[in-house]
C-alpha cells in the first residue's frame, strides 16, 4: 500500500494533468455534436472489430462440435437416400428396328468391369423380370453385352469389352458382314474381323448388328470405323471400331426379349439332327 501512496505522490503533477485533459475532452464531446459522433463512430469501430477477431476464435474452438453435427446430418441424409427408392429413369428409346417396346426389359447397371481381359456387368433385373440367358444388352447408344447368368433378383452381363465376345456385326451401308471381337486392348475400341475385301468401306462408317442371330436384332448401333487393316495373305479386313457407348460410363440398359429364340433354335436344332 505504501509504494500505491509513494508512486501517486511522485506522480502527482502528471495524474492530474491526465485527469484534467480527460474532464476537458469529456465536456468538449457532450458540447459538440460533431466531436460525439467522431467518439461513437470510433469506439464502434474498435469494439466491431474486436468482436469479429473474437467471434473468429469461437469458431475455431467450436469446429469441432460443428464438424460432429454435419457428420451427423450426413449419416440422415445418407440413410434417407439409402432407404429410398431410386427415381431415377430411363431415357425411353423412340423405336429398335424389328423390336417393340414391350419387348424390352429396363434395368440397371449395378456393377461394371472394364479393366481386365474378361468384362462383365452386374444387373438388377433377374428371372422374376423374365430375364433369360443369352438376352441381348442395349441402351439408347447402342450394344452393351449379352446375359450369362441369372438370378431371381439380378443378372450378369458379357460385357462387348470381353475377350470370349463374338457378335455378328456388318457395315450398314451394305450387307457385307463379320464377327464382333475385342482385343483386350481399349475401353473405347472393339474389332471387327473377317469382313471380306470385296466389301466397299471407308473411315467413318457405321457398324451395327448384323442380324443373323437370335441374340441381336439387325441394325442396332455399335460404333463407326477408325481404322482399317488389310491382311495381304488373306481375303478379309480387320476394322478397328469405335465403340457409340463409353463403357466405363453405364447406367439404364434394356434386355431384349426374343419370343422367336426359342423357335428358331430348336427349329435349327431340327435341321442340324437331320
Amino acid at each position: 500500500m505504501q509504494q500505491i501512496f509513494n508512486f501517486i505522490f511522485k506522480n502527482s503533477y502528471r495524474i492530474l494533468f491526465l485527469l484534467l485533459i480527460g474532464i476537458s475532452l469529456s465536456l468538449t464531446i457532450q458540447s459538440h455534436s460533431f466531436h460525439r459522433s467522431k467518439v461513437i463512430s470510433s469506439a464502434n469501430y474498435l469494439s466491431g472489430g474486436v468482436y469479429e477477431k473474437v467471434n473468429t476464435v469461437n469458431e475455431y474452438l467450436n469446429l469441432k462440435t460443428e464438424n460432429d453435427a454435419l457428420a451427423l446430418e450426413n449419416a440422415k441424409l445418407r440413410s434417407m437416400i439409402f432407404n429410398t427408392k431410386d427415381t431415377a429413369t430411363a431415357k425411353i428409346l423412340d423405336s429398335i428396328k424389328g423390336v417393340k417396346l414391350q419387348d424390352l426389359i429396363v434395368s440397371k447397371v449395378i456393377h461394371n468391369s472394364y479393366n481386365v481381359y474378361e468384362n462383365y456387368l452386374t444387373l438388377n433385373s433377374g428371372e422374376l423380370d423374365g430375364v433369360k440367358t443369352d438376352m441381348g444388352v442395349i441402351n439408347s447408344l447402342g450394344i452393351v453385352g449379352i446375359i450369362e447368368n441369372t438370378s431371381p433378383k439380378y443378372s450378369t452381363v458379357i460385357s462387348v469389352l470381353n475377350k470370349r465376345t463374338q457378335i455378328n456385326a456388318k457395315i450398314k451401308k451394305s450387307d457385307h458382314f463379320g464377327s464382333l471381337n475385342w482385343d483386350g486392348k481399349s475401353t473405347g475400341y472393339v474389332q471387327l474381323t473377317d469382313l471380306p475385301r470385296l466389301a466397299l468401306i471407308k473411315i467413318g462408317d457405321t457398324i451395327v448388328t448384323g442380324g443373323q442371330s437370335v441374340i441381336f436384332p439387325e441394325n442396332i448401333n455399335i460404333g463407326t470405323i477408325a481404322k482399317i487393316y488389310r491382311d495381304e495373305q488373306t481375303n478379309f479386313f480387320t476394322l478397328n471400331v469405335k465403340l457409340f457407348n463409353d463403357m466405363t460410363n453405364l447406367g439404364h440398359v434394356y434386355i431384349i426379349k426374343s419370343k422367336d429364340r426359342d423357335e428358331i433354335i430348336n427349329l435349327e436344332k431340327k435341321v442340324k439332327d437331320e
